[in-house]
């Protein structure tokens, strides 16, 4: 894949960016410039449990600091000693990261109302990301109802958050929970070097294989077929990429976001399915030729700019739910992709795969998150507060009742508002 090739996918860009974002090339923010709607978050201190009736979270304005370089071990020779020449060791000089100056602020409503249950209930609640990041922040919860037990618990290895709340036998239950989160458009420019360098646990963490998604084996076979002589990591991505999006084909008849079982996907030869299963199907080709790479598990909150099909139309996101995908590189940190949207967009919309308009979609993808859409979490693996089992990951709100688990979403809905602070 040659430099001239990323620009123009970089060009690409520009089909769906805002003048205000073409006022931001012109014009760089003044140091140490916060985002509109980050002003009005209120810093402090975060209880594991809170005040019963009502509890709020609130989290300080980040400040984006240059980070010093570190050195990461990881086994890979391509990705931690690239070959030289290519685009992890060509770069010009670092600078740090611009927090961005277009921002959306959107408050996001759960709410239970069940009557007469018929046994105890427990609700589990994926939580937006609970760090701050130069695309999105979480500004604060608040939640009003009548569970005789509730926490706000982060898992272990800090992918993940979640409510949890439980009612005793009898009864109604009554919940509502409101979220506000502030997001800007991200996207990724091969002509820029920044440097965010990842913990060594991390990239570890996103090498190894979970439940649904192996990094060997036919993975591996499979990488190896895709790269050829491809060296330059941010080529091999690109590559795999390509291929997802030619062979892999949209199911919008299937429920959810799909299982996300790709060791079944390359069992079968057969690729496809939902977000879940395309982006999952990335991922895992990514582990397997030793590129760090994730799933991050979100929910659509907004129309799109790009399709009609890659938003929401109305306030209702119950069944929004949505997973992309991000891989590795150092020098440019965690790169956003989606090639289940360009799939999507071609089952949705119904192109062909010559439509002028798809293939700029497919190169706008590549590199860019539009953010009308909120990433919950990266976990795998999950086990949730009060189980024993993991399940593979955690996009849907989880329900039981009376020790049965409850997988429908009408017992719940999800709502969500644009609003201005």
């Amino acid at each position: 894949m040659k430099r001239r090739d990323f620009l123009a996918s970089a060009a690409a860009l520009s089909l769906f960016a805002s003048e205000a974002w073409a006022a931001k090339k012109q014009t760089k923010p003044a140091a140490g410039a916060k985002p509109a709607g980050a002003a009005k978050a209120k810093p402090g201190a975060r209880a594991a449990k809170p005040a019963a009736g009502r509890g709020v979270r609130g989290k300080p304005a980040m400040s984006y600091k240059p980070q010093q370089p570190v050195v990461h071990t990881a086994d890979d020779p391509v990705i931690e000693r690239p070959p030289q020449g290519t685009t992890a060791s060509r770069l010009p000089p670092v600078k740090a990261p611009e927090p961005p100056n277009e921002w959306r602020t959107y408050e996001i409503t759960t709410t239970v109302n069940l009557k007469g249950k018929n046994g105890p209930t427990r609700f589990w609640l994926p939580l937006p990301l609970n760090q701050d990041t130069l695309y999105q922040r979480t500004l604060g919860h608040s939640w009003t109802g009548n569970p005789a037990n509730l926490s706000m618990r982060r898992l272990p290895d800090g992918d993940l958050e979640v409510f949890h709340c439980e009612w005793p036998e009898g009864g109604d239950a009554r919940l509502q929970l409101t979220t506000l989160v502030t997001t800007a458009d991200r996207h990724f420019d091969v002509t820029k070097r920044t440097v965010a360098p990842e913990r060594e646990d991390i990239l570890r963490r996103n090498l190894q294989a979970s439940q649904l998604i192996p990094n060997d084996g036919l993975a591996f076979q499979l990488g190896e077929r895709i790269l050829g002589r491809i060296k330059d990591p941010v080529a091999q991505a690109k590559a795999i990429y390509d291929w997802v999006v030619d062979n892999t084909t949209y199911d919008p008849t299937l429920p959810g976001c799909g299982t996300g079982d790709v060791r079944r996907q390359l069992i079968s030869g057969q690729y496809g399915g939902r977000s879940a299963d395309i982006n999952g199907l990335f991922v895992s080709i990514c582990r397997a030729i030793g590129i760090p790479a994730r799933c991050v598990y979100g929910l659509r909150t907004g129309p799109s700019r790009l399709f009609r099909s890659l938003g929401i139309p109305g306030d209702d996101v119950t069944r929004g739910q949505h997973v992309r995908a991000e891989f590795y590189v150092p020098g440019y940190s965690w790169i956003p992709v989606d090639p289940s949207d360009v799939r999507r967009a071609i089952a949705m919309d119904v192109l062909s795969d010559r439509d002028s308009k798809l293939i700029s979609l497919r190169k706008i993808l590549f590199g860019v998150w539009e953010m009308n859409w909120i990433a919950f979490n990266l976990g795998t693996d999950v086990t949730l507060p009060g189980k024993n089992s993991a399940i593979p990951f955690l996009l849907h709100p989880q329900m039981e009742i009376g020790g049965r688990s409850v997988d429908d979403a009408a017992q719940y809905t999800i709502k969500t508002r644009q609003v201005v602070l």
